[in-house]
């Protein structure tokens, strides 16, 4: 795959030395620009001929960047480039700093920087450094958006066309300036109203998904992209459970979907939503392999579902990271992590400064992503037995745990309220709204029973009342 030879392109001011570094091979009458696998090998090839038509031979197929084999996947800037050759002209300029450029071109930037989305994390500010024409313009705010706010950089040529035209001009200074004077990109965020006309007179979206209960859907009017959603619970009492079947119900419409389940291992996590889909309790005791084959068959090998396969990591920056990596490199829409008390628990400090600052950051990923985001949260502990939450006690936005940020700044909060130590396995679980940042509307909106040999909730009519004015607000 490694074809022609490293030559100084005079013309283009490269040395034979860059060119050999960054395998910009001569072949003929056509260069060839060198792409690698994540194992250091050559996988692909980008050919240019002389009247500048382009092809991709071979298959980029654990989408690199240009040049990404030869840096470190961590550091303090990274510049990306919107061709091969601007690349290595910046390293030309700056051989101190990385500089790799994307593999497609400025109609495919942002997917192309979705698909290396972990490599941006680990730099503290990336430049992104593209053609200085509206395409280029464009795609570098396109793929600037995708990063937090302040991490993005874009630089600017004001004389040249790219990075490679300013260095066959012999002006490296120019690169090197438009690398320092880069400006923080920051999404512009003061609207005069008056210009809101076509926006405010459009008619509400509908929901994007409908909650399997009838009486969620009727509280909360469904499943909207955008928002946070806390659910909470006593100890035991169908938190996970009910995610799942959420979950199970939402890939079955054709959703996206990311689990992180830090309490739980993939291998669960997949049985859950297995014995979910087929209505089997597959995670209880042993079954036959080629019937394990045909329920994935049947459910997960259909599903656009994506797990953290990460076991004990609770390192809160790497699971903001991951669902940041979900969200925007695997576009997945629905994301639910379970749970929050136990990311923060090991960690030393603050409790409480911890959970607002981490709910600070996921609510900025949820605003800035446009995903929806189910979190799962635990409860403090009751003062006496006859309030605990696992016998049924009633459970209350203070009842939270840790922090008032979980239910300040969540869009909805959802209860799960049963008695287990009632010694009556057909009793319901109520599920209460304790916030509903939507409509307004709270209280109890379902009564749900669990099977537990199919794993699937069944709604109930619902016994006793349901709204009491005093306590429901």
């Amino acid at each position: 795959m490694l074809k022609g030879t490293p030559v100084a392109l005079k013309k283009r001011g490269l040395t034979e030395e860059q060119c050999r570094k960054y395998r910009i091979h001569r072949d003929g009458d056509t260069l060839r620009m060198h792409y690698f696998d994540k194992s250091g090998n050559v996988v692909a090839a980008k050919v240019k001929t002389k009247d500048k038509r382009f092809w991709m031979e071979g298959d980029n197929v654990d989408h690199q960047l240009f040049g990404q084999n030869l840096f470190p996947d961590t550091g303090t800037r990274l510049t990306i480039y919107e061709g091969e050759l601007d690349a290595a002209s910046g390293y030309a300029a700056m051989p101190t700093w990385p500089h790799m450029s994307i593999p497609n071109g400025a109609a495919a930037a942002k997917k192309d920087i979705q698909k290396v989305i972990d490599l941006c994390q680990g730099y503290e500010t990336v430049v992104f450094f593209y053609d200085n024409d509206d395409a280029g313009i464009q795609a570098a705010q396109d793929c600037a958006a995708l990063l937090p706010p302040g991490k993005a950089k874009i630089a600017r040529l004001e004389k040249y066309k790219d990075a490679s035209d300013a260095l066959q001009q012999g002006d490296m200074e120019a690169i090197r300036r438009a690398i320092y004077d880069a400006k923080a990109y920051r999404p512009d965020g003061i609207i005069d109203a008056k210009s809101l006309e076509n926006l405010v007179t459009t008619p509400n979206l509908k929901c994007i998904h409908e909650y399997p209960f009838k009486g969620l859907n009727e509280k909360l009017h469904g499943i909207r992209y955008g928002e946070l959603i806390t659910i909470t619970s006593g100890t035991g009492s169908g938190k996970t459970s009910f995610c799942r079947y959420i979950a199970t119900h939402l890939l079955q419409q054709g959703e996206r979907v990311g689990i992180l389940e830090l309490e739980a291992g993939t291998r669960n996590t997949a049985l859950g939503i297995m014995s979910c889909a087929v209505g089997e309790p597959l995670h209880i005791g042993e079954h036959e392999p080629a019937r394990l084959k045909q329920h994935f068959l049947d459910s997960i090998a259909n599903y656009d579902l994506y797990l953290f396969d990460g076991f004990g990591s609770f390192d809160p920056d790497t699971i903001y990271n991951r669902i940041e990596y979900l969200a925007t490199g695997l576009d997945c829409k629905i994301i639910i992590l379970d749970h929050i008390s136990i990311l923060l628990s090991g960690l030393d400090g603050d409790e409480r400064r911890m959970i607002d600052q981490t709910m600070t950051r996921l609510r900025s990923l949820v605003e800035r992503t446009g995903i929806t985001l189910f979190l799962v949260s635990h409860l403090r502990r009751a003062s006496n037995d006859k309030n605990a939450h696992e016998e049924g006690g009633r459970i209350s936005l203070s009842s939270l745990r840790g922090s008032h940020s979980i239910a300040q700044i969540s869009d909805q909060v959802l209860a799960l309220e049963v008695d287990q130590q009632s010694g009556d396995k057909r009793k319901p679980t109520t599920v209460r709204v304790l916030k509903n940042r939507y409509s307004g509307e709270v209280g109890v909106a379902c009564q749900l029973g669990y099977d537990l040999n199919t794993c699937r909730f069944t709604e109930h009519e619902i016994k006793g009342p349901e709204f009491n004015p005093a306590t429901d607000f």
